[in-house]
């Protein structure tokens, strides 16, 4: 129910020289809930949060992009790219409880939120690490005898997604140990859902 989405290319462009760095820009959305008790918010959450594919929803997804650029460097029929860099937009999207809640729901919900945000942030830091592990996989990464740069940007496009892949699995996995019983999400649950019912 909490779940980053995959890293996507955005764009792979052509650019002339330029400083390199992975710039992250951060949005965050949210969507309405209501409910009279904890129960009844994690059932709205279920039915209200954001789909991931047809059927499936979750409470705070996570998603990515990032367009890449490269500095190329064309000579003697060689092609290189000296510099690779690329701007990654971390979106966050949290429900929001569109009504006033009693203290104690309140209190718990606040703690389950900040438990579920420690969560996204995490899937976060995974991306921008993704991003940066790309990077580095593809400064100075050259083929002789490529004009017209074919043979090196399918390489770069490679690199890219088998960098994402290695990190996705990581994703994956952490959502494994945080969704198994008696893990993180689990207790966050649990947590929300002891409110009193007569909230």
């Amino acid at each position: 129910m909490l779940r980053a989405a995959a890293l996507a290319v955005a764009g792979v462009c052509l650019a002339g020289s330029a400083a390199a760095s992975v710039e992250v820009k951060v949005k965050t959305t949210s969507y309405s809930i209501s409910g009279k008790n904890g129960k009844a918010l994690l059932r709205a959450m279920n039915r209200k949060g954001p789909r991931y594919g047809f059927t499936t929803r979750f409470w705070a997804p996570t998603a990515y992009t990032a367009a890449w650029r490269f500095d190329w460097q064309k000579r003697s029929g060689a092609c290189r790219i000296a510099d690779a860099w690329a701007v990654v937009t971390i979106t966050y999207t949290y429900p929001e409880v569109s009504h006033p809640m009693s203290a104690d729901l309140r209190h718990r919900w606040n703690r389950f939120m900040a438990g579920v945000r420690r969560h996204e942030e995490t899937h976060g830091r995974m991306g921008r690490a993704m991003v940066a592990a790309a990077e580095r996989q593809l400064k100075g990464l050259s083929y002789r005898n490529d004009p017209g740069c074919r043979k090196t940007r399918a390489e770069a496009q490679r690199r890219i997604a088998s960098t994402y892949a290695i990190y996705e699995a990581r994703q994956v996995e952490f959502d494994r140990a945080e969704h198994a019983k008696g893990g993180n999400v689990d207790r966050l649950m649990s947590l929300l859902s002891r409110a009193h019912q007569t909230d």
